[in-house]
């Protein structure tokens, strides 16, 4: 099945294999993020296969450029059915070194801003037959990393966010999901042979997959980790 997707936080890393996957199955994918150069040519690179794309810089710390993000993808695609809110951050610093200004900057990017993308994302939803929301998550999503106090109280944030839209928006056929990355992605600049790393090729196969869920059998949190962790 096609979609409109928007991925709000696209990078070079998992952002773009997840825009890459749905593109590849025939989704028109609006790719956020602040800098517009990478996204430009990830859109161009996109419209060479099966799938369709659009270019959107998009501060999603910003309520109104959310909205007016939303409404050109709207434009050129029609109504959202899956967001992945993929937008994050936050100084990896503890509770002494860390500033008012940059722990009110982590909740800015992903808590805030995944409100404002959700917010827009489910009213198209609404109006039509229901659609996905997945949350990025991370190790700090459920165990809080010391030295990381920003990163890990937005991360909380989030995870109770998606839980709470579950509960909510289920009944009214919109799947929910968070997805807890244990581990480190692996970087653009590294060999396919670093194990030690989360493929996020493979990680964007997961979403696609929870995309694609029956809703008699949803997924509320998927936990993934590479097979040499220790856990």
């Amino acid at each position: 099945m096609t979609h409109t997707v928007v991925v709000a936080g696209v990078g070079p890393g998992l952002g773009a294999s997840i825009a890459r996957r749905f593109a590849a199955e025939g989704c028109r994918v609006g790719l956020f993020a602040r800098s517009p150069g990478f996204i430009a040519e990830l859109a161009a690179e996109i419209r060479d296969g099966p799938g369709d794309a659009l270019a959107v810089p998009t501060d999603v710390t910003d309520r109104e450029a959310v909205a007016e993000g939303f409404e050109a993808v709207r434009e050129a695609f029609g109504p959202v059915d899956v967001l992945v809110n993929h937008a994050s951050g936050g100084a990896w610093k503890g509770l002494l070194d860390l500033s008012a200004e940059e722990f009110e900057r982590a909740m800015a990017v992903g808590p805030a801003g995944g409100l404002y993308c959700a917010q827009e994302a489910v009213g198209d939803m609404l109006d039509g037959a229901g659609g996905t929301v997945i949350f990025t998550g991370a190790t700090s999503a459920v165990r809080g990393n010391g030295g990381a106090l920003a990163f890990s109280a937005a991360k909380f944030a989030v995870r109770g966010m998606a839980e709470s839209m579950a509960r909510e928006l289920g009944p009214e056929g919109i799947h929910v999901a968070h997805v807890v990355v244990d581990g480190v992605i692996r970087p653009p600049d590294r060999g396919d042979d670093a194990d030690e790393f989360l493929d996020p090729d493979a990680i964007a196969e997961s979403y696609w997959h929870l995309a694609e869920q029956d809703e008699s059998a949803w997924t509320l949190e998927l936990d993934l980790r590479p097979h040499v962790e220790d856990f």
